[in-house]
């Protein structure tokens, strides 16, 4: 009798053992997955907005060239290239013009300065000499602004090559005095600054 108890509890033991072993097991076998991993990469470089004007004085913009002793009918022409040397095209250019120096040349919307703007396709022929220039087209000239007073704000430049990434525009500034000026506009000197200013396109999809 002793000798079989001693085996049934040896038994036992034996099972309850292996049970343990296999719950174990089991326990092991949750922590296994299947994975995948895969990758791609995008690239974006932003544009630029740049707009120039000739050198100062050069035949690309003659604007620093002064005149003086104007009267009453004068007119002063000036050539001027704009050019668009950024990456991406423009939606607006615009033109404001201030006195740095001012005067009744300016103050005066009548009987003072009068601005005028027109694009030839090519350069202008330019005659004369410094001061005095005269220019001619010989492709056709186009009128970018009309004549008004010399001094404003944002004033829209429309038709232009310069919109375009890479369009250049031969541009001719003319003042003109007018032959209306009285007596209050003698001995009058304004430096009339241009200030050019192109705004990128609108968004798009890329």
């Amino acid at each position: 009798m002793l000798v079989r108890l001693t085996t049934t509890k040896a038994k036992l033991l034996a099972s309850g053992a292996l049970v343990a072993t296999a719950a174990g097991a089991a326990g092991l076998g949750t922590f296994g997955s299947f994975t995948s991993t895969t990758s791609a990469s995008a690239q974006a470089a932003s544009g630029t907005v740049t707009i120039n004007v000739g050198a100062p004085g050069s035949a690309t913009n003659r604007l620093s060239i002064a005149a003086s002793n104007i009267v009453p009918g004068d007119t002063i022409s000036r050539a001027l290239t704009l050019s668009d040397s950024g990456s991406a095209g423009l939606g607006t250019l615009s033109l404001t013009t201030a006195a740095t120096t001012s005067s009744k040349l300016d103050t005066d919307t009548a009987n003072g300065l009068q601005l005028q703007i027109d694009s030839c396709p090519t350069a202008w022929t330019e005659s004369g000499t410094t001061p005095a220039y005269t220019y001619t087209c010989s492709g056709g000239a186009s009128s970018v602004i009309a004549s008004r007073p010399v001094i404003g704000s944002n004033i829209p430049l429309t038709g232009l090559a310069s919109l375009n990434a890479g369009g250049t525009d031969h541009l001719r500034v003319t003042l003109s005095f007018p032959a209306t000026a009285g007596n209050d506009l003698q001995n009058q000197a304004s430096t009339i600054g241009f200030t050019f200013t192109g705004t990128q396109r609108g968004a798009s999809a890329k």
